[in-house]
């Protein structure tokens, strides 16, 4: 079950608390018995989560000449 704290006991033990969280652990923030936040530890995502460039390579193709297109329309506007 995961544990409710009142906002002075959140206020006065917060560097314990958020070693709590470090290791995983949730708690709610309530006001005068009332749930207004929940506190849940940040995961960075590791190394398989992480998206890599090109991951859409096979999935569409670019001309070889993309630099070169729409080179007279832009010309014709500098003019």
């Amino acid at each position: 079950m995961m544990q409710t704290i009142n906002i002075h006991e959140a206020k006065t033990h917060l560097s314990h608390l958020l070693d709590q969280v470090v290791k995983g652990e949730t708690f709610v923030i309530a006001r005068a018995g009332k749930p207004v936040a929940k506190v849940v530890p940040l995961l960075a995502p590791d190394a398989t989560q992480v998206k890599r460039l090109g991951f859409m390579k096979s999935q569409m193709n670019v001309p070889d000449d993309f630099d070169q297109m729409g080179q007279e329309e832009i010309s014709a506007r500098s003019k």
